[in-house]
């Protein structure tokens, strides 16, 4: 067992569909660290099993103790009516309470975690993360230069303790506590002095369509597929269908492309 840790949160079967790529992508970058996947009590074993079969560590976790009056506030049809995504659709699967689960990371018995959402995939190797403080993050880039005044929490750095993640529950859920990008939102008010993380480990699907002069394979250590994910049919496909492939690929069994020899997005 390492001392540090990737960790991934599962809450359904799509994101569990998602995580086996992710922890594919993960052994082919030869990391040195655990692979951790906590888990919610909407996995089936099923489910669970092909992410047990490519080293991760199952960690069962609860949904937090939050009140009633929280629960209603972040429930997905309230949060979606007073918080629209207006950039891109939310999966029919999104269950944003869910999202607060990530918190249980901070209880885990290791020393460094770097934490990645299971719509991601890891291009090349990003063991050097554990060496950075906590807490670092990507800005959420993926319209414009506006976009980096607030952080993506798809990936992030901790350092796991109990007393860190008493304090965040204490804080967390406050009367007429409302946040309006869940764990994304708190994670950014409780880190106001966040370390900010190159794009380049954190590059949102939507730079190819929106920022191409942004995107440069080479460089890509973690592309993120935030909004629309790769394995559903969605309008966006035909725009992103070289990385659907790539995701595709890696979802699979078989080789997997140098994401640096492939092409560039349409200018």
């Amino acid at each position: 067992m390492s001392r540090n840790a990737y960790v991934t949160l599962v809450t359904n079967a799509d994101f569990a569909l998602g995580a086996r790529a992710l922890l594919r992508s993960l052994v082919l970058s030869d990391t040195h660290a655990d692979l951790v996947v906590m888990h919610t009590g909407g996995v089936g074993d099923d489910a669970l099993a092909p992410l047990a079969a490519l080293g991760a560590r199952l960690v069962k976790v609860d949904l937090l103790p939050t009140s009633e009056a929280f629960n209603a506030a972040h429930a997905r049809a309230k949060l979606h009516a007073d918080a629209p995504f207006t950039k891109g659709t939310k999966p029919a699967f999104h269950t944003p309470l869910d999202n607060f689960a990530k918190l249980r990371l901070w209880q885990l018995d290791y020393d460094r975690v770097v934490f990645l959402d299971a719509d991601t995939l890891v291009l090349r190797n990003c063991d050097r993360l554990f060496d950075y403080p906590e807490f670092c993050a990507a800005p959420n880039v993926y319209e414009g230069l506006g976009d980096f005044h607030r952080m993506n929490s798809g990936v992030f750095t901790a350092r796991p303790s109990a007393a860190t993640f008493a304090d965040m529950l204490e804080k967390l859920d406050q009367p007429g506590t409302f946040w309006r990008r869940t764990d994304q939102t708190f994670l950014q008010s409780y880190f106001p002095d966040w370390h900010g993380l190159p794009v380049i480990y954190n590059t949102l699907q939507y730079v190819w369509i929106n920022l191409p002069d942004l995107w440069d394979w080479p460089s890509i250590h973690v592309l993120h597929f935030q909004y629309e994910k790769p394995w559903e049919d969605h309008d966006k496909a035909p725009a992103l269908a070289p990385l659907i492939k790539l995701w595709q690929a890696y979802a699979g069994d078989g080789p997997v492309p140098d994401a640096a020899a492939l092409p560039a997005p349409p200018s």
